[in-house]
């Protein structure tokens, strides 16, 4: 298999090179035939890559300099208008013009949203990109889509939300069929608002996907789909309060590790049940979310991640290309419309 290119947006994020540097060495050292472009402040980022690493890695690894870079406070639009030099906008551009395979930022989501669609344009027959997370589940992860690209979305947004979620998750899982749903108040038909059941309807009469119905928060945890479907506003919620519960549990066990010997001495016994708890939510693991829907592959690392999650952004990038993710969606949307009629009619949901 030849190597993979992936363009490392390094100026991105809370951290900024102290994370993306780090996390790119140590990819190039896991994976021998991948490629890595920083591009960034190069004055920034030299010194974090010492004389070992540039022997070793040699052609492997590049720098591509601009002094430009789009801050969590800046309006999304400004990555177009004003700072077209960025170091996110010159990275997402190295995939429209096939230097890379795919991009991984930290940055503002706003702006890469904006700046994807902008460059890489979204698949015929698909209204909107998706930020697609993953969910650690009780028995299997599952895929959560929309987090937070589309605040309100139509029943044929929905739709293709499923369609592109559903490649994802069977291409990662070798093609094994994905279970759909749509996250819901309750399972019974008549729950939800009107844009949730009429996608249920749309869902329903679609025969390539796999649309097993309604599901509710808990079930979300527990593996009942592995692909979830909801609107932005949802599913960004979602995702930030299982995030506090994490942070709650994990505070309340070093409360009472620390209130008596006693309970010192029964957390002491757990501890190995808890650190294997602790690695399967480990967040850094799943760190990396798809922006879905684009001509093009683009990974968003949330904005604190370690550099450890920021690996894991990478890695999943590299998953996201070797699968073909972008051209595969794009292949079952072709397939729903030759049986559903024009393209017109696939993004209308008709």
């Amino acid at each position: 298999m030849p190597g993979r290119h992936i363009a490392i947006d390094a100026m991105g994020g809370e951290f900024g090179v102290r994370v993306t540097v780090p996390a790119s060495l140590k990819a190039l050292e896991l994976q021998r035939d991948l490629y890595i472009s920083l591009v960034g402040d190069e004055s920034a980022i030299g010194p974090l890559i010492n004389s070992r690493s540039r022997k070793v890695h040699g052609s492997r690894l590049e720098v591509l300099h601009t002094p430009y870079q789009i801050g969590d406070a800046d309006k999304p639009t400004a990555a177009i208008r004003t700072r077209d030099r960025s170091s996110m906008f010159l990275a997402v551009e190295l995939v429209q013009t096939a230097r890379a395979d795919a991009c991984v930022s930290s940055g503002n989501t706003g702006a890469l949203l904006l700046t994807g669609r902008h460059l890489l344009k979204t698949i015929p027959g698909i209204d909107r990109p998706a930020i697609v997370a993953t969910i650690p589940g009780s028995s299997r992860a599952t895929y959560l889509l929309d987090v937070g690209a589309n605040v309100d979305c139509a029943a044929e947004q929905l739709f293709q939300f499923a369609v592109m979620g559903s490649v994802l998750a069977e291409s990662l899982a070798q093609g094994q069929p994905a279970r759909v749903g749509l996250l819901n108040i309750g399972v019974e038909d008549f729950k939800g608002n009107e844009q949730v059941r009429r996608a249920a309807v749309l869902l329903e009469n679609c025969s390539a996907i796999n649309y097993i119905g309604y599901v509710e928060g808990n079930a979300l945890f527990e593996g009942a789909a592995e692909v979830v479907v909801c609107d932005g506003f949802v599913g960004n919620v979602t995702i930030k309060s299982s995030a506090g519960v994490v942070n709650v549990i994990n505070s309340i066990m070093r409360q009472r590790m620390s209130s008596s010997l006693l309970s010192r001495m029964v957390y002491l016994t757990a501890l190995p049940l808890f650190r294997q708890l602790q690695t399967r939510i480990d967040p850094a693991k799943f760190n990396g979310a798809s922006l879905l829907g684009l001509q093009g592959s683009i990974i968003k690392s949330h904005g604190n991640a370690s550099a450890e999650g920021f690996l894991h952004a990478i890695q999943r990038a590299v998953g996201e290309v070797e699968n073909r993710v972008p051209s595969m969606i794009a292949e079952k949307v072709a397939t729903i419309m030759s049986t559903q009629g024009p393209a017109g009619n696939f993004a209308r949901g008709a």
